[in-house]
């Protein structure tokens, strides 16, 4: 899953190390108290991850803008995995805030598989299409009651941010090619469709693969409805150029959606990399790496 990310990123994040983690498992599940606990190798923002004996993992939020994240996937986790072509993390536990850490958080069952590296995926046209048959499916669940998706809005939206990060990062990007290419991705035509679900963060450290297939989706904290054109992220953040017509077919996007696909990709690259730089090199380094996808593109 990347290298282990123990530095703080967030200025309101708390500390959490396997200590804290052990005390919360004693308290709220006894049964579980005598398994071993280590941290997981993880580039994640969001949350900290502690494999809790060999079949659960303990997720924890870093900081308040993770908590709302924790109910979100109890509650919708359970309804969407048997939808979808590929595992989910499943809940099994939930504790509640105490005096070691102050937000809720969750123990899921362990999954297996291993975080691809963009630019190095093995078979990467099975995996373009495997990520294509998960959108598709995720696509095809009913709206119903579902909340909007934490990206599920018009890339418009996005346009001071990202305006914002270019500027930040002056001259470690060039700005102008970026700007003009930021610029065609709000000139794409807005989603007319129904709402539909997306994961809203199909990023590597969020796919796990076996081999060169998908194995497994992570981290539901950003789905919900909406545009789903976010979730052709991987294109640039994870696929290799050769790759991407296949995951293009597998999900049947049509011009104005490959293009504001771009867009989310290109947006969320710009906005992590000045605020990530330092804290988290790899997501730093995927970041520059979709900028660079994107510029080669043109």
């Amino acid at each position: 899953m990347g290298a282990v990310n123990a530095q703080r990123m967030h200025a309101d994040e708390v500390g959490i190390d396997a200590a804290l983690v052990r005390r919360l498992i004693a308290r709220r599940f006894p049964e579980w108290a005598g398994l071993p606990v280590r941290r997981l190798v993880s580039s994640g923002t969001e949350n900290a991850m502690f494999r809790l004996g060999t079949e659960l993992v303990v997720q924890l939020p870093r900081h308040p803008g993770a908590v709302p994240g924790v109910a979100h996937e109890q509650r919708w986790l359970p309804r969407l995995g048997p939808l979808l072509p590929v595992a989910v993390p499943e809940p099994v536990g939930r504790g509640e805030p105490d005096e070691d850490h102050p937000w809720p958080w969750s123990v899921y069952r362990w999954l297996e598989g291993a975080n691809p590296t963009a630019g190095a995926v093995p078979g990467p046209r099975r995996l373009a299409e495997d990520l294509g048959r998960f959108v598709r499916a995720l696509r095809r669940v009913p709206p119903g009651d579902a909340p909007a998706g934490y990206r599920g809005g018009a890339l418009s939206e996005r346009d001071a941010p990202t305006r914002a990060a270019i500027a930040e990062l002056g001259e470690r990007i060039d700005a102008a090619a970026v700007t003009a290419l930021w610029e065609r991705a709000l000139r794409a035509p807005r989603h007319s469709g129904p709402p539909m679900w997306s994961h809203g963060d199909l990023s590597p450290g969020n796919v796990l693969v076996d081999g060169d297939r998908l194995g497994a989706v992570i981290d539901f904290g950003c789905a919900g409805v909406g545009d789903p054109a976010v979730d052709l992220m991987p294109a640039w953040n994870l696929l290799p150029a050769a790759a991407r017509p296949a995951f293009r077919e597998a999900v049947d996007a049509d011009d104005a959606e490959w293009a504001r696909g771009r867009g989310w990709a290109l947006s969320v690259a710009l906005i992590q990399l000045p605020y990530y730089w330092h804290t988290n090199p790899p997501l730093a380094a995927n970041s520059r790496h979709v900028i660079g996808e994107i510029l080669t593109e043109g």
